[in-house]
């Protein structure tokens, strides 16, 4: 795709394609005989849908870094270079049945699950008339599958294994799914909600998504060397990792995942090693690139998701000029999207409304 000098960073700026990382790529999802079977299945329209969705989570948080450029809003929180942890998962699940519980890092799954582009760029200009009536830019809709996000990470997961819970003991063959940052992972919630779901064998996957650093501590100054593979042998529950770079991988794990949980084989707890690309808020991108050596960004720079993705298609028969069309079309959405948006900048919640969803009455 198109490479913004501006917004990118500089590692996808200069982005060239990698023959030993394409050949990885492919073999990532070749090496397992049931996600080779999945990733086989997929339709031609199955591959528009997941790579729009990379496109349009990236240029959805190019808007919003160029907002912050031009002063409209103060800073985001962005999900560059993790997309595919968050696109991958989300289409392998059924839309309009199933339910996932984004962090606000994972804006593609509420984009992904329904939510307008508009919605999403309203939340952040806090008008009346954004999904939390201007009070908050923690985006869900509960009625399009998405619970909206709850700021301190991790709190999320007991609620979801409730939801998971409430699928069980009605019966229906449907899913609860959460991310969990590598920093979260050491909350109290996040064991007892995982816990909880082990024990009760409830159908909800836990995605710990390890992008090396919480906020602005790495991941070896707070876990022991081994990383997160073996944790849910700790829980007694199926576990698998996936490349997080890697849309096709992220879509087989969690496909064979939602199979287990719809089978009544209990939680699984799913590990996406992956890279932020930038700071935990655009606020703090010095600090990120003084956090980690300028040769780590250059590696997981090259292991740019949409990239690879693209280069993959490619060789599937792809033409230039039809990833080219797809994202055109992305683009104007989102375009179109920050425009009515922006319309919506002079619309101040009345204060009454705070006290929305707060009481019952």
């Amino acid at each position: 795709m198109r490479r913004f000098p501006a917004f990118d960073p500089p590692e996808y700026v200069s982005w060239r394609p990698d023959q030993a990382l394409a050949r990885t790529f492919r073999e990532r999802v070749e090496h397992d005989p049931a996600r080779r079977a999945i990733v086989a299945e997929l339709t031609r329209d199955d591959h528009r849908g997941l790579y729009a969705g990379l496109v349009r989570a990236r240029l959805h948080d190019i808007q919003l870094k160029r907002w912050v450029r031009t002063g409209v809003i103060s800073k985001a929180w962005l999900g560059t270079g993790e997309e595919a942890t968050t696109v991958g998962p989300v289409h392998a699940l059924v839309r309009g049945r199933d339910i996932v519980a984004p962090m606000i890092r994972n804006a593609a799954a509420c984009i992904e699950f329904g939510v307008p582009l508009a919605d999403m760029f309203r939340a952040y200009l806090g008008s009346a008339d954004s999904p939390s009536g201007g009070r908050d830019l923690h985006v869900g809709d509960f009625e399009r599958g998405v619970l909206q996000p709850i700021s301190h990470v991790a709190d999320v997961v007991p609620v979801i294994a409730g939801l998971a819970l409430a699928f069980k003991l009605k019966a229906e063959p449907r899913v609860a799914l959460t991310w969990i940052g590598d920093g979260s992972t050491k909350t109290g919630t996040a064991h007892e909600g995982t816990n909880f779901a082990a024990v009760q064998k409830v159908p909800a996957i836990f995605i710990v998504q390890n992008n090396q650093v919480a906020l602005g501590t790495r991941v070896e100054q707070h876990h022991l060397p081994g990383g997160f593979d073996d944790w849910a042998a700790g829980y007694g529950i199926w576990g698998a990792s996936f490349d997080g770079n890697n849309v096709l991988d992220a879509f087989a794990a969690t496909r064979i995942a939602a199979d287990r949980c719809r089978a009544g084989a209990g939680p699984a707890l799913l590990v996406a090693e992956t890279f932020r690309m930038g700071g935990h808020a655009t606020h703090d991108e010095r600090e990120a690139r003084e956090t980690f050596p300028a040769s780590q960004f250059e590696e997981w720079g090259q292991r740019d998701p949409i990239g690879q993705y693209e280069g993959y298609l490619l060789g599937l028969g792809w033409t230039a000029g039809e990833l080219t069309e797809v994202e055109d079309e992305v683009t104007g959405e989102v375009e179109r999207a920050a425009e009515s948006a922006a319309h919506s900048r002079d619309s101040m919640p009345a204060g009454e409304s705070a006290l929305g969803g707060v009481y019952a009455k």
